[in-house]
């Protein structure tokens, strides 16, 4: 696609402008920790392993079904076709599962580093991704410390896959996600997120040696919306441990304040040359015959 020099210059403009009065792109709003989002606390003393939650997921979110298998042992991660997956670790207490999706963070890197806003954090907590605005940049996938968000490389039309919490097809409904719905062993439970931490902690209080005594997202990557509690340390059922306490859009704070407009504009001023050189070069050679 050409891009017209006017073009070209209007989005070299904007951009300076954004530079010199040193807004934030897509900085999430300061008040999102004081919000009331909602969650799901996933308990994994209650997790047999069924994978229920699997298809019903793929059921809930037109995805093809989950290959039956009776092996889960180790590390199987969401892909494209997976948004979620249960597995079986063997732990210092015995056999344990744990389930893994995106962890609909309270201040989603995904989220800053999508210049089009097409992946969102909802006033109700979960993170969503809208086709229609993406630009196929894949920024999400790099800056999620989780590796959640997942590109359907080998389709003609290629979105971007990730647990949604159901928000579009049952949460705004008034339902509940698939996957809690259907628990059979209530493995899983949606609520506020202050109202799960409290039930969270009150089983970790009346059954300390059921419970290790930590609530695995209150925290992490500045607090998640998808909490966890283990009958084990989170490192043996396959939890990513070294997750920072503060928000991943914390450490870009004050970038444009404090990185010279050069490196930014440089990047686009020779994009735009280039392009805006290559019409009028194919215009010339057109004129010469």
């Amino acid at each position: 696609m050409d891009l017209h020099r006017r073009d070209f210059f209007k989005v070299l403009g904007a951009t300076g402008i954004t530079l010199a009065v040193g807004k934030e792109l897509n900085a999430a709003p300061k008040s999102k920790n004081e919000m009331e989002f909602h969650g799901v606390l996933y308990d994994s003393a209650r997790c047999t392993g069924c994978r229920g939650c699997e298809y019903d997921c793929a059921e809930a979110n037109n995805l093809p079904e989950p290959i039956p298998t009776k092996q889960i042992k180790g590390l199987r991660k969401t892909d494209e076709a997976r948004r979620t997956v249960v597995n079986e670790f063997n732990t210092s207490k015995g056999k344990v599962y744990s389930k893994m999706q995106c962890m609909h963070c309270n201040e989603p890197a995904c989220a800053s580093a999508c210049l089009t806003q097409a992946m969102s954090k909802t006033k109700d907590g979960p993170v969503i991704w809208r086709g229609d605005k993406c630009m196929g940049c894949r920024y999400c996938m790099v800056s999620c410390p989780f590796d959640m968000p997942k590109f359907e490389y080998h389709s003609p039309n290629p979105k971007i896959q990730k647990c949604t919490m159901c928000f579009d097809t049952r949460v705004q409904k008034g339902e509940l996600p698939a996957c809690v719905e259907n628990c059979p062993n209530e493995a899983l439970t949606f609520g506020s997120r202050r109202e799960l931490i409290q039930e969270a902690r009150r089983r970790i209080y009346e059954k300390p040696d059921l419970y290790f005594d930590q609530i695995y997202g209150e925290h992490e990557a500045g607090g998640t919306c998808w909490l966890y509690i283990s009958p084990v340390p989170f490192s043996e059922i396959g939890m990513n441990t070294s997750i920072q306490k503060a928000s991943y859009p914390e450490l870009t704070k004050g970038f444009l304040y404090t990185v010279p407009s050069v490196f930014v504009l440089v990047p686009a001023l020779l994009l735009g040359v280039q392009q805006a050189t290559k019409k009028e070069n194919s215009t010339t050679d057109i004129e010469n015959e």
